[in-house]
């Protein structure tokens, strides 16, 4: 085809999208409510701590015998005063900038020391590792507030030593968090690549093992300073750390319990301090921890929840069930995944039926919304940030999205079965596969373990497993991708399903056992006359397998109809330009054909059709507006304004 290029015009590079702005950190912190009021009090402690110089505050040390246990509100002492008339306010803020000060100090350097030989014993393994980890371990062998005492008792009372001492009992804390994380990366590719390349040791830990580590060194530290905080004030309190006339939290705290029964405003209004100093700096130490977290900038959250976030408008025109008994009929189905101010529109008014006992194609390039479409007819799209905004997905007369979680759970692998696309992704790396398969079973159910087992090894049978028996005690790292797959097959015919959904099975594997994979599941399809919705991108495979073919662009269905109405004459310049990207074995020498620019983004989605800019017969009208699905045949339609000429064109193309 002439209007194909292999590369794009300089139109397409103009409308190449805008890098997307990355959220400020500040911005992903405040997402945690409870971390924005920890910082808000944090930063008024720290900025009257700062500010303690200019402050009109009383002398700490003057000292008063006259004006001693002054309580709260008293005229010139708006905290009262302690046991030998000092000014309680002036101490308190003295004594928190000190506690900062010792809480920051003492994290810097256990950071710095337990970080290094994490770093160092996690990289060069070995002997060295051991030899450092010992060490270690010898140290967290004792409880750490008795080594603390025991190193202040060594070295002396004092500030300093209290530091040192607090510095030391938590460089285990540091050491074994690092050097997990460090062992893990030191076999990674990009650091293998990097010794290839010659770099040294030295330059390898700083260039490229220490930028991936710092996360988790900030996150350790910043959930570290406020048990450092009080550790100090502990030895404080004991009489180990800050000495008179100095003061911070932990001494004043001691030195207030002697008058607790006669003037108790002294130590609880230094225990509230503590509280709110370490409660706010633990609050704020999660909110980062969740800032740095990737998956947190993407909207997404460690644990989504069991079931896809429905926020539907009513709408009259999918509300009534169809008419007969498909196996799966979908309308309107329209999944959002809202980050943010941002809205990314994955599937958009998205309809269409499976009869049963027949397989439906699904295509498109990578992006298209094929997968987020399989996904969210059972609800399987992580929440948050994935929201259905609108549809309804029929079967049986139900509508599947409006299902209790015990209702939709039963369906899930029982009378609705998916194959994805990396079988280890469905199968446990610790459990044979066979103990998989009878938990499957028993899953929907009753089935004595020995009555399950029975049939697992007849399911592995089925799909053409050798030695059923045998591979059925095989863990899944023992068995080849074709033998994963075959397993994932077998799971997904557990319960005897009405409907597969199978994304991309075949996509990982060679063209053998693709074609003995795809041969498999046509003659199940066609043995237990269940319905089959199939995704892919290859439309060889489509032709191989498919009864009707459904082509996906940008989250929207632009042509649908018979396999091999399609595969002769496409009424969407797409699906046209897509058949074309298929090689064609036995033919020669040709030029490789590809599709100029690239799909647009999803959360700035062009006016009018979304392949417009794209396609070699778009004209101003199709940039207006929304370009509604047309009927070009019986059974067949197309999201095209010139649907008709472009199977014309397609149909005298193939006669000549």
């Amino acid at each position: 085809m002439s209007a194909i290029s292999t590369s794009s015009s300089a139109g397409d590079a103009a409308r190449t999208p805008e890098r997307p702005k990355r959220r400020s950190f500040l911005r992903l912190l405040l997402r945690n409510r409870l971390a924005g009021l920890g910082l808000v009090v944090l930063a008024a402690i720290v900025a009257i701590a700062i500010l303690a110089p200019i402050l009109p505050l009383a002398d700490p040390n003057a000292t008063a015998p006259a004006n001693r246990l002054l309580p709260p509100l008293s005229e010139g002492h708006l905290l009262g005063t302690d046991e030998l008339g000092r000014d309680l306010l002036s101490r308190l803020v003295w004594g928190t900038r000190l506690s900062l000060f010792m809480g920051v100090a003492a994290t810097l350097v256990a950071a710095l020391l337990g970080s290094t030989i994490g770093l160092v014993a996690g990289y060069f393994g070995g002997r060295l590792d051991n030899a450092l980890m010992r060490s270690i371990d010898m140290l967290m062998a004792f409880p750490y507030i008795l080594l603390a005492l025991a190193i202040v008792a060594v070295l002396g009372p004092g500030l300093l030593n209290a530091l040192y001492a607090v510095a030391i009992v938590n460089i285990p804390f540091f050491a074994r968090n690092i050097r997990g994380v460090t062992v893990g990366l030191s076999h990674k590719d990009f650091v293998e690549a990097a010794r290839l390349s010659g770099m040294g040791h030295g330059r390898i830990l700083v260039s490229e093992v220490l930028p991936n580590v710092m996360p988790v060194i900030v996150i350790t530290m910043s959930t570290t300073v406020g048990w450092m905080i009080l550790e100090t004030a502990g030895l404080s309190f004991l009489g180990l750390g800050s000495q008179p006339p100095q003061a911070d939290l932990g001494s004043i705290l001691g030195e207030g319990r002697k008058v607790m029964l006669t003037a108790p405003h002294v130590t609880t209004i230094a225990g509230i301090t503590i509280f709110l100093l370490v409660m706010s700096i633990n609050l704020v130490g999660d909110g980062v921890r969740d800032a740095l977290d990737p998956r947190l900038s993407a909207g997404a959250l460690a644990r989504p929840a069991p079931v896809t976030r429905i926020a539907r408008a009513k709408n009259a025109d999918d509300a009534a069930p169809p008419e007969g008994s498909p196996a799966l009929a979908v309308r309107r189905l329209s999944t959002r995944f809202e980050v943010g101010e941002r809205i990314y529109r994955a599937v958009n008014d998205v309809s269409f039926t499976i009869r049963r006992g027949e397989c439906l194609g699904l295509v498109g390039e990578s992006g298209s919304g094929k997968s987020v479409t399989a996904l969210s007819l059972l609800g399987l799209v992580p929440s948050p940030p994935g929201v259905i905004r609108a549809g309804r997905v029929w079967r049986e007369g139900e509508d599947v999205l409006s299902l209790s979680r015990e209702k939709l759970r039963a369906l899930r692998g029982g009378r609705v079965s998916y194959i994805f696309q990396d079988p280890l992704t469905t199968l446990h790396p610790l459990f044979t596969v066979g103990d998989q398969l009878v938990e499957a079973i028993r899953a929907h159910r009753p089935a004595s373990h020995a009555e399950a087992w029975t049939q697992a090894v007849a399911l592995l049978d089925r799909v053409r497993i050798p030695a059923a028996a045998d591979r059925a005690e095989a863990l899944p790292h023992e068995l080849s991708g074709g033998m994963r797959q075959r397993v994932a097959i077998a799971m997904a015919l557990a319960n005897e399903p009405d409907l597969i959904i199978a994304d991309e099975p075949t996509t990982a594997l060679d063209v053998t056992v693709q074609a003995q994979i795809l041969a498999l599941l046509d003659e199940l399809r066609r043995e237990s006359g269940l319905a089959l919705l199939f995704i892919t991108h290859d439309f060889g495979v489509v032709s191989q397998l498919c009864d009707r073919v459904a082509v996906m662009y940008a989250g929207k269905i632009v042509e649908e109809g018979p396999t091999q109405a399609v595969l002769e004459a496409p009424a969407h310049p797409y699906t046209r330009l897509l058949i074309a990207c298929v090689p064609i074995l036995g033919s020669g020498k040709r030029a490789l054909d590809a599709i100029p620019g690239l799909p647009p983004a999803v959360d700035r989605l062009p006016d009018g059709c979304a392949f417009a800019p794209r396609c070699p017969r778009a004209t101003a009208a199709c940039k207006e507006g929304e370009i509604p699905p047309v009927s070009v045949a019986d059974r067949r339609s197309a999201r095209c304004l010139y649907a008709g000429e472009v199977m014309r064109a397609a149909t005298e193309g193939s006669a000549a």
